[in-house]
Order: C-alpha cells, then structure tokens, then sequence
C-alpha cells in the first residue's frame, strides 16, 4: 500500500499501519499488507495511478486529490457546505453512494472503501485578515477539491500541494494562506509558526473521507474470507481514524489556545454567505460540463436533503438546548 500522507504522520499514516497489522492478524498471516508513505515508493500524488496501473495493489488518500482525472469523486471527498461525517457515512453505507463511488472508479481498474473521516476541519491559516470577499482576491492558497474552485470563483489561486510542503511555502511566502486539517495535525507541521491568523469553521471541509482504493484485478483474486477481512479491517479503521482526529483535535485546541501570537478568528458572516452562493454556482457549472459530476450531484442533493430534515429534528435541535 502507499499513501499519499508523510512518513510518521499521525493518524493518518498510522490508519494505514492499523489497517495492515488488523488484516495480518485476521488473516492469521495468509495476507499482509506493506505501507509506504507518500514519497517512498510513488510521489503523494502519484497514488491513484500508482494502484490503477498495477505496480502496487493499494492505496491511502482522499477522492479530491484525483479531481483531474473523476471530477465527480469529489463527492466522495467532501462538498463545501455540505454533509458532516454522519451524513456522509450514512449516504456511502447506507444511500447508495458506495455503488456510485464504485461505479466511477470501475473504469481505472480500482474497486474502494472508506476508510478515514477528519470531521469539521478548521478554515485555515492566513497571513492578514478576512474581513470581506475582497480580501479573498488574489489570494495564494493551499485549497484542494471543490473548495478550490469555490476560492477561484471568489477571485483566489488555490494551489494543490501535499501536507508536507505546506511549512516551507508558506514561511517563504509562495503561497499566502493554506488550510490543512484541525489543530493537532496542523500544529504538527508548525503552521502555528508560519501565519498568526487561523479561521473557522472549515467551510470547504465538513467531513473529509479517507479512501483505501485496491487494485480490481488483485482484489478479485482474493478468496472470499479474505476480502471480508479487508472490509472489516477497513471499516474499523474508518472508526478508529475519525474518534482519534476527534479525540486528538480537542486536545490540541487547548494548547493552540495559550499561544499569545495566534488569533482564531471567525469568517464574517457576510464572507461565509457569499462563500455559499458561489458554491451553489461552481457546482451547478460543473455539472453542466460532466454527466458524471451531473448524475453524483443529484444522488447526492436527494439524499442530503432528507438527512438534513432529520439531522435538524435530532442532532441540532438537542445542541440548540445546550447553547
């Protein structure tokens, strides 16, 4: 397996390694898995082609990053001012998202399974303050994904780069902003010392999926109980990676909160409003240019609009009573 994250990243890296040593000792050694981390064996960005192709049989990273070759993949990432982590789950499990996100990768010879949720992540570390849209203009931002595209439309330059180039370029000023994750992973990369202003929420992030892509002729050569113990391999480590960014995020909030230089801000509401119907635009022009990007969209919308009736009878309305 490869992965698109850096050699003894927490969390990330470590799902993977999980992952491994859970399918070897289910398996009782009959299939084991070696991870490479992003850059040992293919570049971060190379994992897609790496596993489709054929010269490693797995990979670890998140659908957005293969926006250029499945624009509609994205979906399976996250959407801006779309569904957190509960309702993502719910529409891959239980939806029929899983049989679309199967469907788009088919032709690239890869079948795939979640395996990883960040949760709500944080908006980013900027070098001067948003007060307005316009301070958005001209931007140099490390911004995957459809959010990408949203900071485009607002007049940014998002930039796609992976996690382990983002210190060096901001603190020598080639990009002037970039968001990552939440505070534990993105005080790891020292980000906290490279920009004094980090906003909220994560816009453009809600509920970012992991993926474990497999090679489909490889992973049709399994027998049976063995690709069962991938799977539930596989969905424990989905688990296990969302509570440890959960559990680690809040930790690492309270640190983040006694360094005197740093000032969270939130996004003004009139910069999240726009921020919003810009998204609206770039997803309705992307899928006026890609059938597959189109028919995702609408499976996605539908469902999405009765889970937020529920989400809101349930889930907001108890937070409501505890604000």
């Amino acid at each position: 397996m490869v992965t698109t994250w850096p050699a003894n990243f927490p969390i990330f890296q470590e799902g993977p390694e999980k992952f491994a040593e859970e399918v070897r000792q289910m398996s009782n050694g009959r299939l084991e898995v070696q991870v490479f981390a992003g850059g040992e064996l293919v570049p971060p960005l190379g994992v897609f082609d790496a596993v489709s192709q054929g010269p490693v049989e797995m990979g670890h990273g998140s659908p957005y990053y293969w926006a250029g070759k499945i624009p509609a993949a994205q979906f399976f990432s996250t959407v801006p001012f779309g569904m957190t982590v509960k309702g993502m789950e719910a529409w891959l499990y239980h939806g029929g998202g899983m049989a679309l996100w199967r469907e788009l990768y088919k032709p690239f010879k890869l079948t795939v399974f979640p395996m990883g949720n960040t949760g709500v992540q944080m908006g980013g570390w900027f070098n001067k303050k948003i007060k307005t849209l316009e301070d958005v203009k001209g931007l140099r931002m490390r911004m995957p994904g459809l959010g990408g595209k949203v900071l485009s439309k607002a007049g940014g330059n998002p930039v796609l780069m992976a996690g382990a180039e983002l210190y060096s370029s901001l603190e020598r000023g080639i990009i002037d902003a970039t968001e990552w994750v939440g505070p534990y992973h993105d005080m790891r990369l020292g980000l906290d010392r490279t920009a004094k202003y980090y906003y909220l929420p994560g816009w453009h992030e809600p509920g970012t999926v992991f993926e474990l892509m497999i090679n489909l002729e490889r992973w049709q050569q399994l027998p049976a109980d063995l690709q069962k113990i991938v799977e539930i391999a596989a969905a424990s480590t989905n688990k296990w990676i969302y509570t440890a960014m959960e559990y680690h995020n809040s930790q690492a909030l309270q640190e983040l909160k006694q360094k005197k230089h740093i000032e969270m801000l939130e996004f003004p509401v009139d910069v999240i409003s726009e921020l919003r119907n810009l998204t609206a635009d770039t997803l309705n022009e992307e899928a006026e240019t890609d059938a597959d990007f189109k028919r995702v969209y609408e499976a996605y919308l539908n469902f999405r609009k009765t889970y937020t009736e529920w989400d809101s009878v349930a889930d907001k309305s108890y937070q409501q009573i505890l604000e």
